[in-house]
């Protein structure tokens, strides 16, 4: 099928301003295990141990930069040949090495045990693993000893960023109930580096909002209750099946853009301060200074993108919020923005402001794809490391999407940032044509 088939082809949204691509074919995305890079500095006080094979040790290693000798706060249980052949006795074998890494470890306190491919392949019931380990190493009153937790870190049928979905949701069972008449809070869902975490909870009580828990907490003892007072603001796109389970326990939803640049920031944070019933002259007090720097950090970058056509391949699910963001505060074109899942409760607020000859596509068939890339020749492409190399052999400028989770790129000091990993590649670009 051509481009223009597979286009004839897309649904309508029920809004009838974009028409979605839906596409089923061969993908090129990292596995959820990724997640762990930033989730163990994250959560100060947890351990990751992959359950996989020595290909999946290779990924974390290269993926974090740590040097076999460091002390990280994650590993990798190796499954053999043995094991995958049923000639060993993989719980046995799983729970001897949990024992001698908590043993090694006594500073341990969430474990969770990472599910990966060959785990899933040879049906290693992790998640009955946890309940028995942890049953032997249950915390006692005075809160000592560990949690240990499962969820699936495999890339079989997800892309990279569902890691970390899947870990907040294993979280949720495990954070404590609200008391019936306890005043209504917030919850900051989604990991985000602690500099920026910091500057969103400073921005929080500024703005008269006090009662603010954070999940993923930093250490386990911070797990904020939850209830039905409780209202969460998503931080990050890739959260469907965490909201669902915060959902589950009663939480409400804020709708709201996410917070990438100055104009999404400030309509976030005063999405949180109207749920709060906040008064909103307070709130553009508050929220003004931030917005003016971010501007004044953006306007550097406008001549440079102005105007400049882009494209996004899907990959990490932040493809529709950033290409709000190009659109809206630089002046970018997006021509293509194609995402793995698209949740359109969630993105409603960000599609809203996107324009309206956006083409939209969800989920991925890596040739078609790049045939339409080809066809509109984009100034720039967001994609996977696995496509960059070529397509820039063929003439054509990307940024690796990958860098966009990895980096600080949320809230009002970050803006200017965030632009800069768009013009980076392009300013490239302009010095090896010379």
């Amino acid at each position: 099928m051509s481009p223009a088939q597979a286009i004839a082809t897309a649904e309508k949204p029920r809004d009838g301003k974009f028409e979605v691509l839906r596409e089923r074919g061969q993908r090129e995305v990292f596995c959820g295990l990724t997640g762990i890079v930033w989730l163990h500095r994250k959560m100060q006080d947890a351990f990751f141990l992959v359950v996989g094979s020595r290909t999946c040790a290779h990924l974390l290693q290269s993926a974090a930069g740590v040097m076999i000798f460091a002390e990280p706060r994650f590993a990798t249980a190796i499954i053999e040949e043995r094991d995958l052949a049923g000639m060993a006795d993989c719980h046995a074998e799983l729970d001897r090495v949990v024992d001698r890494l908590l043993a090694r470890r006594p500073e341990i306190r969430t474990l969770f045990l990472v599910g990966s491919c060959p785990s899933e392949v040879i049906k290693l019931d992790l998640g009955n693993a946890a309940q028995r380990i942890g049953a032997r190493h249950m915390r006692n009153e005075t809160g000592e000893g560990v949690r240990i937790l499962a969820y699936s870190g495999s890339g079989i049928e997800t892309t990279f960023t569902e890691g970390e979905d899947a870990c907040l949701t294993a979280l949720v069972p495990e954070m404590p109930v609200a008391a019936v008449d306890a005043s209504q809070s917030l919850l900051l869902v989604g990991a985000l580096p602690d500099i920026v975490e910091d500057q969103f909870l400073r921005l929080f009580a500024e703005l008269g909002i006090t009662n603010v828990g954070v999940l993923p907490s930093r250490r386990a003892g911070m797990l904020p209750a939850i209830g039905p007072n409780t209202r969460y603001l998503l931080a990050q796109p890739f959260l469907g099946e965490t909201a669902r389970a915060l959902e589950d326990r009663g939480a409400v939803r804020i709708d709201a853009p996410f917070p990438f640049g100055a104009e999404g920031t400030a309509a976030w944070l005063s999405a949180a301060a109207a749920a709060f019933r906040i008064d909103e002259m307070h709130v553009n007090r508050v929220i003004a200074p931030g917005r003016e720097r971010a501007k004044r950090a953006l306007e550097r970058y406008i001549p440079a993108l102005k105007g400049k056509r882009i494209t996004f391949l899907p990959d990490s699910q932040l493809e529709i919020p950033l290409a709000r963001f190009l659109a809206t505060e630089l002046g970018m074109i997006p021509v293509e923005v194609g995402t793995p899942y698209l949740h359109r409760a969630h993105l409603a607020a960000d599609l809203a402001r996107l324009p309206e000859n956006t083409r939209i596509s969800e989920g991925q068939d890596v040739e078609r794809q790049l045939d339409r890339v080809r066809a509109d020749r984009p100034d720039l492409t967001v994609c996977g490391l696995g496509l960059a190399n070529p397509l820039e052999a063929e003439g054509l400028a990307t940024k690796w999407s990958i860098e966009l989770v990895f980096s600080p790129v949320h809230g009002f000091d970050q803006a200017g940032d965030l632009a800069e990993l768009f013009a980076r590649p392009l300013r490239r670009r302009d010095v090896m044509r010379i």
